[in-house]
């Protein structure tokens, strides 16, 4: 069946959108308005949690969501009336359950909406209730809206995999005309920071490719593989040597700017990028509107001007520059070949797909077995972990809020039932990031989003509403909330609260005084959220550059080693040459990530992050360079040079491995050594294509000596560092 185009945006909102019609109707029909609040929670809670997968996959990711509702939402109910008990076993599941995160994406989304579980229990508590019907309610509405997800998977059952291959392909798009701007005569002295562009740009890429990867991986598990299944595979296969291609760079670009300033060939370059960059936008836009792909002509016009433009260049300009003609050869053939991908992409043919090879293997995100499990529990289990260090945080501030609402409570501040200041926990709860950059975006997102939806909400009610009119301002204000969550937090925060006080006014409580205590007790949790993150096993007293840059350069240095066991045994693209690249680049993007964050308080790092920068520009110089060997793949021959070729690129990569722990002394003896054997190979070499080899061996080698430098400084700063937080 050829489902039609619908975005996964509006594709994801159509479970709410039919688990609030379905509620309403039966709210409205059933004069059920006192069990109104804890059914569209359980929405929520069941939005919150909900992970695209395989339909095996949705069933297992319900059975933990239900399991982990069920013991939250009991613990919550059968404490609530012992004030120190309740506190306790919030405490417990906020520090479990955020803990759990560290076994991976499914744990950790379904950990959040459990704790969020918890704190929504205690807003639609009914002390006359049976003990258990509150939880009930809440599971109901999450089993409704998982029976809707499970629906809409089934219609549209490879729609999100489409959306994601086009998404890494707009990331491709704007990948290559960031490259584009390297092939500009006019910014040749000006292009000391691209290479930090190109860093950040690259980064976002492989967040998308992994996406993609983890999508497919769910799809392909099961026996049946759908049709459009390989295609998105093969198209995901093809953007990946698009990219290892493009990634790459055989030339200092400084250099090809200055020496080609009057020739029309690197402006040639520059459009032939900028045309395949237009062409990774036009395939993505014809994914998500589900048309065919048709090449681009002019792309193909384009790619043999260039090559007729470099006949002409070699013709006019006899004598050699500062970049020999081979390696400008290959630079042109490389960017040529990425084109004839592109050409590729218009063919649906897929036949050729074999999903039990190991071409076809992809690397599973995550490992749910227990000895997999319990090892990333007892990994994490130290202050250096992000996501321990948040599980002790968020405990804490749990633990500070129920102190808080049990002063409220003895001082009889909340005359309301509505929330006895449980909407400080829900706040503070919502707000809190791992990291204190992401938390105070959050915080002040928060904030407006609240007062604004308090201000709007409170006024509703004054106006001549019936229950009707309430059901579908809650139901229009939910499906907003999960449309916005994802990008405009403020917006989903403003609808999300419009949605609450619709809620407590449907259950024939008056919420028209809201305004003032509902905006103080966002305040106080996000003020709670904020200073715990800042003061509390801050993020940045554990970024630790060493560790990052350590495991940057030794998963390049893999990287490395991989393609010189395609040069040794012919080009595979087996899953370990695909896991090697793919690590190369999550490290990159990990330090990346590192380092953006250390911008938004950069006062507090001072020269660490420059050196940082310094470091992120070297490693991402070092991985294009690295990428460089691994198109020339396909242009190794046997013949006597590859032995020594082998022995110097075994070498360089066993000191990239070791680099962090080797003393000076070691290091320039090692160095040294491997650069007289290149200079010694250099003179041997007669071949154009081992004299490639050789280039890109050597362009490695002298980053070598700037890495170890700012390797060594920062390893310094941050025993320093240590030595002074010791001392304190």
């Amino acid at each position: 069946m050829k489902t039609p185009a619908i975005a996964s945006k509006y594709i994801n909102t159509l479970p709410v959108l039919f688990s609030c019609v379905i509620l309403s109707l039966v709210v409205y029909f059933q004069q059920w308005q006192a069990y109104f609040a804890p059914l569209i929670l359980g929405v929520i809670a069941g939005g919150l949690v909900d992970l695209d997968n395989g339909l095996t996959g949705k069933l297992q990711n319900l059975f933990y969501t239900l399991l982990a509702f069920t013991i939250s939402s009991l613990a919550v109910q059968l404490t609530i009336e012992h004030f120190v008990w309740l506190t306790i076993a919030f405490t417990l599941l906020a520090f479990i359950f955020t803990f759990l995160g560290a076994v991976g994406t499914r744990f950790r989304t379904i950990s959040f909406g459990t704790l969020a579980v918890a704190v929504y229990t205690t807003l639609t508590h009914t002390p006359n209730a049976p003990f258990y019907l509150n939880t009930v309610f809440i599971l109901l509405g999450t089993l409704l809206y998982s029976g809707m997800a499970l629906l809409m998977h089934l219609l549209f059952p490879n729609r999100p995999v489409q959306d994601k291959v086009a998404h890494a392909y707009e990331q491709l798009a704007h990948y290559l005309n960031t490259k584009a701007e390297l092939f500009d005569p006019d910014e040749a002295q000006h292009l000391d920071k691209h290479p930090l562009r190109l860093a950040m740009a690259n980064s976002q890429v492989n967040t998308a490719f992994n996406q993609v990867r983890s999508t497919l991986f769910y799809r392909m598990r099961g026996q049946h593989r759908h049709l459009r299944t390989a295609r998105m595979l093969r198209y995901y296969f093809i953007a990946q040597d698009i990219h290892e291609r493009i990634s790459s760079s055989h030339v200092e670009y400084q250099l090809l700017a200055e020496q080609m300033q009057h020739s029309d060939l690197i402006f040639r370059i520059n459009r032939l990028l900028r045309l395949q960059a237009a062409a990774a936008q036009q395939f993505s836009k014809s994914l998500r509107n589900n048309v065919p792909y048709n090449k681009d002509n002019k792309l193909i016009r384009a790619t043999q001007g260039v090559a007729q433009s470099w006949q002409h260049y070699q013709q006019t300009h006899p004598e050699q520059g500062d970049i020999e003609p081979y390696r400008i050869k290959r630079l042109i053939d490389n960017i040529s070949r990425v084109s004839h991908q592109f050409a590729h992409l218009s063919n649906t043919h897929t036949e050729d797909i074999d999903f039990k090879s190991e071409q076809s293997r992809l690397q599973s995100p995550e490992k749910m077995d227990y000895k997999s499990i319990s090892g990333s529990l007892k990994n994490h289990f130290t202050l250096q972990s992000p996501i321990f260090r948040h599980a002790v945080r968020m405990s804490v501030i749990v633990l500070f809020c129920c102190v808080i609402i049990q002063l409220i409570a003895k001082l009889h501040l909340e005359n309301n039932d509505l929330s006895l200041g449980f909407w400080i926990l829900l706040t503070a709860v919502f707000v809190c990031q791992p990291n204190y950059s992401a938390t105070k975006t959050r915080l002040k997102q928060r904030i407006i989003g609240t007062v604004s939806g308090v201000l709007l909400g409170s006024v509703l009610p004054l106006i001549a509403l019936d229950l009707s009119h309430k059901l579908a301002i809650a139901s229009i204000a939910t499906i907003l909330f999960f449309y916005f969550r994802s990008n405009k937090h403020s917006y989903a925060t403003f609808f999300i609260t419009i949605q609450a006080l619709m809620g407590f006014s449907i259950m024939g409580m008056d919420v028209t005084g809201f305004f003032l205590p509902r905006t103080l007790d966002t305040l106080i949790g996000t003020s709670i959220a904020g200073f715990a993150t800042y003061y509390l096993w801050a993020d940045w007293k554990y970024t630790s550059l060493e560790k990052n840059t350590q495991q940057a350069i030794q998963a390049n240095a893999a990287y490395l080693n991989a393609i010189i066991e395609e040069f040794k045994n012919g080009i595979t693209d087996n899953v370990r040459y695909r896991i090697a690249r793919l690590n190369s680049h999550d490290k990159a993007a990990a330090l990346s990530s590192i380092l953006s964050n250390m911008s938004s308080e950069a006062d507090k790092h001072g020269q660490r992050l420059q050196d940082g920068l310094t470091l992120l520009k070297l490693n991402y110089t070092l991985n294009s360079y690295i990428s460089a060997l691994g198109a020339y793949r396909d242009k190794i021959h046997n013949n006597s040079f590859m032995p020594q070729f082998y022995t110097i690129a075994d070498q360089i990569a066993d000191l990239l491995q070791n680099l962090s722990h080797l003393k000076s002394s070691v290091f320039q003896a090692a160095y040294q050594n491997i650069q007289n054997q290149l200079d010694q190979l250099y003179q041997q070499t007669s071949d154009h294509q081992n004299a490639n080899l050789w280039q890109q061996l050597k362009m490695i080698s002298e980053l070598i000596p700037n890495y170890y430098q700012k390797q060594q400084a920062i390893n310094q700063q941050e025993h320093e560092s240590e030595t002074n937080s010791n001392t304190e």
